[in-house]
């Protein structure tokens, strides 16, 4: 029986590994065409260069780019976070009929298609004047990231010990001090994988910054678009293996943060 479950973890192990190849390898193929010494996208079949990295890190352009992505991402990551973490805790104390239908609202941008949420953004923000500007793109990816938020702190509120909730309150700690000194610490890992997810989220946003952004915010995705639409500039491809960097450092601090979460739990066994 053992042995069969260990053939059967190994197989599903395989088969995890080949669907996570399978979706991963088509994103991949950015590396080697970012090394092309060629004018146009392709595989770097006459030699390798870094000509187009060299670009990409010395224009004024793309370097703008890059700041501006990072300040709109972890900034509507904070705010994401912030709602997002409130709500969860929120929705966990009321545990009603009442607090479900609230939490199928706040997952509403998640099975929202982009383009409609996009569409619905432009025109909630042309009458606030909000259109081209760092704060509507800011609030837009904070909304749209916030339910990711709100998924993996209710995941880390489901294995929380309300004991210790009481406890604090009986020994005569506020709600506040209870929320920020007993229960934030408990479910810390929940948080930080929530800003990892909201980060990557606005850090890879396309849809509805096309529709928000015209010529004063101009965010990394969005230069990579006009890249390849314009003049299928190889720079795009360097500039995408540096987004797949940073979103696989932004990944690997979410396992960082789980490991470490798990620790205690080890230790204690």
């Amino acid at each position: 029986m053992t042995q069969t479950a260990t053939t059967a973890a190994r197989a599903n192990r395989a088969i995890a590994w080949c669907l996570l190849v399978f979706l991963v390898a088509p994103a991949l193929v950015a590396i080697p065409v970012s090394f092309t010494s060629e004018n146009y996208l392709s595989l770097p079949w006459d030699g390798l260069s870094l000509q187009y990295y060299r670009e990409v890190f010395t224009s004024p352009d793309w370097i703008s780019s890059f700041f501006q992505s990072t300040l709109i991402g972890v900034t509507s990551a904070a705010i994401a976070t912030l709602i997002g973490t409130l709500a969860a805790v929120g929705l966990w104390r009321l545990a009603s009929p009442w607090g479900e239908v609230v939490r199928g609202i706040m997952l509403l941008p998640l099975v929202i298609p982009p383009i409609i949420a996009a569409m619905a953004f432009y025109r909630l923000y042309v009458p606030l004047g909000l259109i081209d500007s760092y704060t509507g793109l800011i609030l837009a990816h904070a909304v749209l990231a916030a339910p990711l938020v709100l998924i993996t702190v209710s995941a880390s509120l489901a294995g929380f010990d309300r004991r210790l909730e009481q406890a604090s309150r009986n020994l005569g700690a506020s709600a506040t001090q209870t929320l920020w000194r007993v229960i934030i610490p408990c479910i810390r890992p929940g948080v930080v994988s929530g800003a990892v997810f909201a980060f990557i989220a606005s850090w890879d946003e396309i849809v509805v910054t096309l529709f928000l952004s015209k010529f004063s915010v101009y965010t990394l995705p969005r230069r990579m678009w006009n890249g390849i639409r314009e003049n299928t500039d190889p720079a795009v491809a360097a500039a995408a293996v540096i987004l797949l960097a940073v979103t696989f450092a932004a990944f690997l601090i979410w396992g960082i943060a789980q490991r470490r979460a798990r620790k205690p739990k080890s230790d204690t066994t």
